[in-house]
């Protein structure tokens, strides 16, 4: 049994230590602590794989760069699985162009209709595919014998909110309207989605509420991006959350292209872009949140589980200690524990 209190401590005294905390994250921010002592040791490579490079509109192509190779690196992942992949392009809305799908089945039939799971790729809003997680999707895809089906939305600074939203809410009604041929139970639709992909999936389950639109039976979030207001001149900054992967400058740039014109923490914002904003969260799905106490979403994710079970909103929550954002890249045991728990709550409203 893991412990949320639970954290991993170093000697200080290391100096290899001290160079490591240097050559990964040498920006530091004012009013925060060295927390690399606070990083599970198994994270450290993928610290140093990724990096310490904020995203900017300087940095965005090598970012994009970047994530399109390792999106291509999980597709090649995908033959060790039994699943059959496809893509679908399907009407965009309101003349929007066509929506790109990457859909994942069970290599097996079935004389049943199938569960779906809509999935929506992290990358901050500027950044990413659905490939990216094509190793995890093809797990969801065998565990769950359901259908996965993952758009490729628009992204900003080219696509601001809330072109990306329309994208998913429409790839949700078509979903629905097509399940007969798609061969999956239109009552049985669970959202997914990590990072900013996690911000859609919540955004969708208010747009669908509010639309009166397909029913969701749960939203299933990894460290949701869900809060504008954490960004550089926050008023009471984590002391100890944002240092590695994904740091308030780059929250703040990919804030500023996803808003435009629109500021981050200005009180023009949409719930529907900013989900922490909404304040009637009546009527929508049960919820499952992981996120790590070092990942920089940990006070608003939080604030958002609270929410929700202030809402009568049944509420997973899962808090790693140690961990950072995109912690289960890595192959770490409790990763896989983190993965078979989101794994048996989707298996639950599915059931």
């Amino acid at each position: 049994m893991w412990q949320v209190c639970q954290i991993f401590a170093f000697n200080p005294a290391d100096d290899w230590i001290s160079c490591l905390f240097h050559c990964f994250s040498p920006q530091h921010e004012s009013g925060s602590m060295d927390t690399l002592p606070l990083l599970r040791p198994e994270l450290l490579p993928l610290v140093e794989r990724t990096g310490s490079t904020d995203v900017s509109a300087e940095t965005l192509t090598s970012f994009r760069a970047f994530l399109d190779q390792k999106a291509g690196q999980a597709f090649l992942q995908a033959e060790d699985y039994p699943v059959k992949l496809e893509q679908l392009h399907i009407p965009g809305p309101d003349g929007a162009p066509d929506i790109r799908l990457f859909t994942l089945r069970p290599d097996k039939s079935s004389s049943e209709s199938r569960p779906v799971l809509l999935h929506f790729h992290g990358g901050g809003q500027v950044a990413g595919r659905p490939e990216l997680a094509t190793t995890q999707l093809c797990k969801f895809v065998q565990a769950l014998d359901c259908v996965v089906i993952s758009p490729d939305y628009r992204l900003a600074p080219e696509t601001p909110f809330p072109g990306g939203l329309e994208d998913a809410y429409t790839t949700l009604c078509w979903i629905h309207d097509n399940a007969d041929s798609l061969g999956i139970d239109p009552a049985k639709i669970g959202v997914t989605g990590e990072s900013a992909g996690g911000n859609i999936a919540t955004a969708v389950c208010l747009l669908a509420r509010d639309r009166k639109g397909p029913a969701i039976l749960f939203q299933n979030l990894l460290y949701p991006m869900l809060d504008d207001r954490t960004i550089i001149g926050e008023s009471d900054p984590s002391p100890v959350a944002g240092q590695f992967i994904w740091t308030r400058a780059s929250n703040t740039y990919s804030w500023q292209a996803f808003l435009n014109p629109v500021l981050p923490a200005s009180a023009d914002v949409s719930v529907y872009a900013s989900p922490a904003r909404a304040t009637d969260l009546s009527g929508l799905p049960p919820a499952f949140l992981s996120v790590g106490t070092l990942d920089l979403f940990l006070d608003e994710n939080l604030t958002y589980a609270r929410a929700l079970i202030r809402s009568g909103i049944p509420v997973e929550l899962e808090v790693i200690p140690g961990a950072c954002h995109v912690f289960d890249e890595m192959e770490t045991s409790f990763g896989r524990k983190s993965l078979e728990r989101r794994i048996a709550s989707m298996a639950y409203y599915f059931g």
